[in-house]
C-alpha cells in the first residue's frame, strides 16, 4: 500500500515542482523585462531578485521595493557620513561631510518617505519629483569631493544614485502604463 501511494504521490510532487519552477522563471522574466527598461539592469535585477518581498509582476509594488532599498542604502550612507565626521581631524573634509549629511538627512527623513507615500496614493508625478530631488541632493554631495583623487564616501553615493536612477525609471514606466490604461479606458467609454 505504501508503494502504491508513493507511485501516486511521486508524479504529483514532480508536477508541483515543475509548476513552481515555471512560476519562478516567469517571475524572473518579469523582473528582467522591467530592469531592461532602467539605466542599470544588473543593479536593478540583483536588487529585485534578492528581495523576498519583490512581487515581480506589479510595477507599483516593485517601485516601492526599490524606494525601500534606496532608503536603506541612504540611511546606511548617512550613518557612514556621521561616523566619518566623528573621526576626522581635517576641518575642510569635516565641512564637506557635514554638507553631505545635511543633504542626506532630508532624503532619509522626508524625501524618500514622501516618494513612497505618493506612489502608494497614485501620485506618480510627485513620487518622481521626490526621487529626482533625492538625486539632485546626492549629486550636490558628490560635487563636494570632486577635487579629491578619491572620495571618502567610496562608492556609496554612486550606488545610491544608481538605485535612484533605477527607481525613477520604474516609476516612469508605471506612470506610463497607468496613463496608457486610463487613456484606453476613457476612449473605450467615450460615446461617439
Amino acid at each position: 500500500m505504501a508503494t502504491s501511494s508513493l507511485h501516486i504521490l511521486l508524479p504529483f510532487l514532480l508536477l508541483l515542482l515543475q509548476a513552481t519552477t515555471n512560476l519562478a522563471a516567469a517571475d524572473a522574466d518579469v523582473i528582467d523585462q522591467i530592469c531592461h527598461k532602467t539605466p542599470f539592469f544588473d543593479l536593478c535585477s540583483a536588487t529585485l531578485h534578492s528581495n523576498p518581498l519583490s512581487p515581480n509582476s506589479d510595477l507599483k509594488a516593485i517601485a516601492a521595493v526599490m524606494l525601500a532599498d534606496i532608503l536603506r542604502n541612504a540611511t546606511d550612507t548617512l550613518s557612514f557620513i556621521e561616523s566619518l565626521i566623528k573621526h576626522t581631524s581635517d576641518h575642510q573634509l569635516e565641512q564637506s561631510l557635514a554638507f553631505c549629511a545635511e543633504s542626506y538627512i532630508p532624503i532619509v527623513k522626508y524625501t524618500l518617505p514622501q516618494a513612497a507615500d505618493a506612489l502608494a496614493q497614485g501620485r506618480f508625478a510627485f513620487a518622481a519629483y521626490c526621487v529626482g530631488d533625492a538625486q539632485n541632493q546626492i549629486q550636490s554631495c558628490d560635487k563636494r569631493f570632486s577635487d579629491l583623487d578619491s572620495s571618502p564616501m567610496g562608492d556609496r553615493n554612486d550606488v545610491v544614485q544608481r538605485l535612484v536612477g533605477v527607481a525613477s525609471a520604474i516609476i516612469r514606466e508605471y506612470y506610463d502604463s497607468v496613463s496608457t490604461s486610463n487613456l484606453r479606458g476613457r476612449i473605450l467609454n467615450h460615446k461617439f
